[in-house]
Parts: structure tokens; sequence; C-alpha cells
């Protein structure tokens, strides 16, 4: 399981992130930042591989991947 944290603040709409991602987990939203871009969210984290690169892609550093260790029972 992964997680994407995108600094909504810090986005500037470019989408390179929602071009490179393989799964197609991010999309433009509805919401506004403070400087007027509709910002970046993921909507569709269970597709999420954690494989980080929209992170890598963002020239502005505004997301952070997550992969969480899956513990075994």
């Amino acid at each position: 399981m992964a997680k994407v944290e995108i600094r909504s603040e810090s986005c500037k709409s470019c989408q390179y992130c929602i071009k490179f991602c393989p799964k197609g987990v991010l999309a433009v939203g509805d919401k506004v930042n403070a400087k007027g871009y509709e910002y970046v969210v993921p909507v569709k984290m269970d597709a999420c591989t954690g494989c980080a690169i929209c992170a890598r892609m963002c020239p502005d550093a505004a997301i952070e991947v997550y992969k969480e260790e899956q513990k075994n029972v």
C-alpha cells in the first residue's frame, strides 16, 4: 500500500505527475490554491504502487510518496 501527499499550495498544476503516472492515480482537482491554480489530487489511491515517478517529475517538489510496509502475521 502506498500513500501520496500533495502540498496543494506548492502545486502549479503543470500536470507532469498526471502525465507520467503509470497507473492514473492523480487528476486535477476542482479546488484552487492561494496562487489560483487548480491543484492535483490523488483519485485512485488503491492503484498506486508507490513508484514515486510523480514525485520525481514534480518541478516544485510538491509531492511525497510513502510506501507502507506490509506486516506478515
